[in-house]
């Protein structure tokens, strides 16, 4: 009788241990699904301001001094804050999220100081916030890098 149920239960037994769970992978999943999605609304909504009124979009120094004081700044900090509030519980996620925390707090610091320049009407802050900016372009760019190849590493799709 007992060589007969092993019979039947090994062969579950091992399927089942072949379907452990990998924790990056739930991580991953969690954290892309879960965890970022606030944030990410955020970040969206500070940048698109910013976007509005810079560059090619740019009109007057006031336009960009009110959207920078009433809609980017606020909306940045809100999302640094919820950077700082995301529950990760894997080294490997954790890691690629404090590339994203550094970049973050620079570009914060660099909507900083572009507010800085319009009240003191000095171009020296404005290329040291640009200069800023571009930094804060590479360490987003190489999250976005790091979190892709960790996602395919532990088959996690992620949706652009």
């Amino acid at each position: 009788m007992k060589k007969w149920i092993l019979a039947i239960f090994l062969p579950i037994l091992i399927l089942l241990s072949g379907c452990s769970n990998d924790p990056v992978q739930d991580d991953l999943l969690n954290y892309v699904n879960k965890e970022m999605k606030e944030a990410g609304k955020l970040e969206r909504a500070a940048v698109s301001a910013y976007e509005g009124v810079s560059g090619t979009n740019y009109q007057d120094d006031q336009t960009m001094y009110d959207v920078l004081n009433n809609d980017v700044i606020p909306n940045y900090n809100e999302f640094i804050k919820a950077l700082d509030s995301v529950k990760i519980e894997t080294d490997e996620v954790r890691e690629i999220h404090e590339i994203y925390i550094e970049g973050a707090d620079i570009q914060f610091k660099a909507f900083a100081i572009i507010k800085q320049a319009l009240e003191e009407q000095d171009a020296n802050l404005i290329q040291k916030a640009n200069d800023m900016l571009a930094d804060a372009r590479k360490h987003i760019r190489n999250y976005q890098t790091k979190l892709d190849k960790l996602a395919k590493e532990h088959d996690v799709d992620i949706e652009k």
